[in-house]
């Protein structure tokens, strides 16, 4: 396929007037911080007050500078005319199935939100059962999770608005397509487990707040579990579980496939390790949800992710004693630490995820960044491995426990995500579900590299490009990351990185310190006083990118979001010299006070906090926030955020953006801020936002790569 005559290569761009930048005042406060002797300023503390009429004029004055420079850039519309061509492609999720029906989401191509659809079977015709676009004109209402009733009756269903974390549980009849009387509030972090019986299911929720007003922000606390039955109000749900006196340990219930027990998992904010309980909801003696819960594994040592049961016995993914987890049963009539056994050991590859389909695991495993599916007999005797189509991702399974019919996604950079089916009685694969994007992936490839870091540990890195590329250091690079929480980088495909790949750009992707791409101590390695690690790792990909002829500072971009955010503001303060474009999206900018809004305590486990003198020193010696230098030669940085993202709080973004104007008014590149109004922290994200912001962040980037000077 050719390259698109609307998108030039990004080279050919003429110039921007490169003077002052004129940004809105950002005037400073005198608050100043005592932490542990040290002084520290904080002198825009007052954008923290997102309702404040001075902190909305300087949000709505931002917007406009950065709207009136972004107008202005001549291959905007271009680029959101190709990214809605290629957007425009059937999207489809995995089926779940549940009493012979098959429910999954299926957007048309530019659909805000994917509707939901519902099959009675296999070959019958889909029919829509729920459109969350009808729920609001601007298609901020989104489809949050389901959960359809094991008998195929009942779905319950929640929403989120304009980006928000907070849900609203409701629940439809499969048949009529209408809504019952259920509503459930308070609802956050929750999935929703149906009983066997249908009668109703299990949910997560926090106190209702004491007082009335907008609660998008509050801190969170003390969450518990409910069983809601069909027919009655939220008041009369009957709380199972809770922790008094430990207002932060959060709890999920999920009933296991049987219906025999429900399980319940606890954590402490973001940390690996979890609690797990359990509630036998077959004794006869308590036929109410009146017994005791079972306190199964009730220390902090490792985590536990529930791959399914037979009987009594139930199969749990650990990574106890083993860095890359594995698979072990214990038996719920005799649990004693002792009588656990393993079934599964632990591999050279990552263990990612397990289940039980058709009797046997199905195990998604991670071998260098990359997806293996492999099958277990539950004795644990290996059967075999499911071929995959090419170097990619398996995103998600789906099956259930007694049939032998598995689905199962896969993606790469370049292949738009499929959906296959496996008959697994045959060992028969076949292409289930496959989009059309209107581009052609055979002009392009993704090659797996390895690089050293700062102190010589071997990183790996994926890097896509159009083929028969010449390393002469001619190529914008636009250089992606993330580091943290466990969680890895695995190719996927995005109409972001299609777009840049045909404006001639190279898309390359470092599995960082931080990340869950070699397990446990893969993790450890990028948190606390080691997160200098992340930092390093990424910085380090960028210049062996350069080192090899792939690109040069002045045509690389680094880009980020969330935690990811964080990783790219940090490195512009430590390596202004590294890109000449810095996209921080919705990012944790201020080390300090970040565990003091919303959910932010719960980074704890990965960050540490300035609550304790250690952390305080080591946290204060990389915020972004704190490390700007006035006068210092930066990129060009254009952050981004929502004015509702009750996750990573928007005075984050805000602040960074009024320290960096302020510290360099005068600089040679700009930092400019967009702030999405009616928006979070990603998800749930109506597509028309999506390729805005998408189209603004590229143009940005062809702009300054382009054309700027040593």
């Amino acid at each position: 396929m050719r390259l698109p005559r609307s998108l030039p290569l990004l080279t050919a761009l003429p110039a921007l007037s490169l003077a002052a930048w004129q940004y809105p005042p950002s005037p400073p406060g005198g608050q100043t911080d005592d932490f542990f002797g040290t002084q520290v300023a904080d002198p825009f503390r007052w954008l923290e007050e997102l309702n404040s009429p001075q902190t909305k004029a300087w949000a709505e004055a931002q917007n406009r500078v950065t709207q009136e420079f972004l107008s202005g850039l001549p291959q905007r519309e271009a680029i959101r005319r190709r990214l809605r061509e290629l957007t425009d492609f059937l999207r489809f999720s995995l089926p779940a199935k549940e009493g012979g029906r098959y429910f999954y989401t299926c957007n048309t191509g530019l659909q805000n939100q994917a509707p939901l659809y519902v099959k009675d079977n296999l070959v019958a015709e889909g029919r829509l059962l729920l459109d969350p676009n009808t729920l609001a004109k601007d298609g901020t209402v989104a489809l949050s999770g389901y959960a359809a009733s094991d008998d195929g009756q009942w779905l319950a269903y929640g929403t989120a608005k304009a980006g928000s974390d907070w849900n609203e549980f409701r629940v439809r009849s499969v048949v009529t397509g209408l809504d019952t009387n259920d509503r459930l509030e308070w609802v956050k972090f929750s999935g929703m487990s149906w009983t066997q019986d249908s009668r109703g299911f299990f949910y997560s929720r926090y106190p209702e707040p004491k007082q009335a007003g907008d609660s998008t922000f509050r801190e969170l606390a003390n969450q518990k579990v409910y069983y809601h039955r069909l027919g009655t109000g939220q008041g009369a749900d009957i709380m199972v579980h809770s922790s008094p006196g430990f207002p932060q340990r959060g709890w999920v219930g999920n009933v296991t496939a049987d219906g025999r027990y429900l399980l319940l998992s606890g954590s402490e904010g973001t940390d690996q390790r979890n609690r797990l309980y359990f509630l036998d909801l077959q004794d006869p003696q308590h036929p109410d949800l009146g017994g005791t819960v079972v306190k199964l594994i009730d220390v902090l040592e490792a985590s536990y992710a529930v791959a399914g049961n037979r009987g009594s016995t139930l199969y749990l993914v650990t990574d106890l004693g083993a860095a890359r987890k594995k698979i072990i049963a214990i038996d719920l009539a005799a649990p004693d630490k002792a009588n656990w056994r393993t079934v599964v050991p632990e591999a050279k590859d990552v263990l990612l995820s397990a289940a039980v389909i058709g009797g046997k695991f199905v195990v998604n495993y991670m071998r260098d960044a990359r997806s293996a599916l492999a099958l277990y007999a539950l004795d644990g005797q290996p059967l075999g491995e499911v071929p995959l189509p090419a170097l990619g991702t398996v995103a998600a399974i789906s099956g259930r426990h007694d049939e032998d019919e598995l689905f199962f996604n896969f993606t790469s950079f370049v292949l738009p995500t499929a959906n296959y089916r496996c008959d697994l009685a045959r060992g028969q694969v076949e292409l289930f579900q496959a989009p059309k994007v209107a581009f052609d992936p055979s002009l392009y490839e993704t090659e797996q590299v390895f690089y050293p870091s700062k102190d010589g540990t071997r990183i790996p890195m994926f890097i896509t490009h159009r083929r028969g590329l010449k390393r002469d250091g001619s190529h914008p690079t636009m250089l992606y990351a993330y580091g943290g929480f466990s969680i890895p980088l695995q190719p996927a495909f995005s109409t972001t990185v299609v777009t840049w790949l045909e404006l001639g750009g190279i898309y390359a992707v470092p599995n960082i310190r931080g990340g869950g791409e070699y397990g446990r101590e893969w993790h450890l390695a990028g948190t606390k006083e080691r997160k200098q690690n992340v930092f390093d790792d990424f910085a380090a990909a960028g210049d062996w990118l350069v080192a090899q002829g792939y690109t040069s500072h002045r045509q690389l971009v680094i880009s980020g979001g969330s935690n990811g955010g964080l990783l790219i503001g940090a490195t512009v303060d430590q390596r202004p010299d590294l890109a000449r474009v810095a996209l921080p999206a919705v990012g944790v900018m201020d080390m300090l006070r970040f565990h003091k809004f919303t959910i932010g305590w719960a980074w704890a486990s990965d960050y540490g906090t300035a609550e304790d003198p250690v952390a305080c020193k080591y946290l204060l010696a990389y915020s972004p926030l704190h490390n700007i230098r006035p006068g210092g030669h930066y990129p060009a940085v254009l952050i981004t955020t929502g004015d509702h993202d009750d996750r990573v709080h928007p005075g984050h973004s805000f602040k960074y953006a009024a320290a960096m104007q302020s510290a360099n008014p005068e600089a040679e590149f700009p930092t400019y801020i967009r702030i999405d109004a009616n928006a979070g922290h990603g998800v749930g994200k109506p597509v028309d936002k999506a390729i805005d912001e998408t189209a603004d962040k590229l143009a940005f980037a062809l702009h300054f790569t382009g054309t700027g000077t040593d």
